[in-house]
């Protein structure tokens, strides 16, 4: 990742990268056929006044940007790597906001702030395998957060007919121009504040397996083999 600390150091160019890149986000979107569905879930939140958890898998980042519904606002959780810099300021370009951290570093503070925005009635984007995977497995952060603030977790996927699937640990998918595209939302999955730790892992191991189903789905609906999940660390180590 030298390149990105190079690019970084640069705030001028940063900026000009990110605002082309968010300008690529709107042409792919702009030039194809693209469909929501499912989309009655959260729209009854947004009516409701209502915040919920948008979960995606990492590598479906790049057209995540236009599920969601302009003039509410939402928090990305993005990590505090260099890399970062550059998904929070290209989102921005997007009217959407950011809280910076990771269940690794500066997690107990960024929890917080999402814990606030979400009992505030706001919502709050996070990617459940993220920022270094395993693929598509998805960790105990948002579990704890959707326990800690009442809200619920809605699961949403994207693919493309059009892409490139890059060789990075998440398989990001870079959708291309004039592509047939679908948005998949998913049905809500809640964590009562009581939860133990059997009911927490319950209700991760059902946000995987909905996530990678919705992804599955999406690409089988564009015409796209899916794309697997990282081994489980159980089956990693039985290799």
């Amino acid at each position: 990742m030298g390149w990105v600390k190079r690019l970084g150091a640069s705030p001028r160019l940063r900026a000009a990268l990110c605002w082309a890149g968010a300008q690529y986000i709107r042409f792919v979107r702009a030039s194809g056929p693209w469909q929501t569905m499912g989309a009655e879930t959260p729209e009854r939140y947004w009516r409701e006044g209502k915040g919920f958890i948008l979960a995606f898998w990492h590598g479906r980042l790049l057209m995540m940007a236009h599920c969601w519904k302009r003039g509410v606002p939402m928090h990305m959780l993005i990590s505090q790597h260099r890399d970062g810099e550059f998904i929070a300021e290209t989102i921005r370009h997007f009217g959407l906001g950011t809280v910076r951290g990771s269940t690794k570093k500066g997690g107990g503070a960024a929890l917080r702030t999402m814990v606030r925005a979400l009992k505030a009635g706001e919502c709050v984007g996070i990617t459940p395998d993220g920022p270094r995977g395993p693929r598509m497995r998805a960790g105990i952060g948002a579990i704890s957060l959707a326990r800690l603030s009442g809200a619920p977790i809605v699961p949403a996927a994207y693919a493309a007919s059009r892409r490139t699937v890059l060789s990075s640990w998440d398989r990001f998918v870079l959708a291309l121009p004039f592509s047939r595209g679908v948005i998949l939302w998913g049905e809500p999955i809640t964590v009562p504040r009581e939860a133990d730790a059997a009911a927490k892992e319950a209700a991760r191991a059902a946000l995987e397996a909905q996530l990678n189903a919705l992804t599955a789905k999406a690409d089988r609906l564009v015409g796209q083999a899916p794309i697997e999940p990282a081994p489980t660390r159980e089956a990693a180590r039985a290799s």
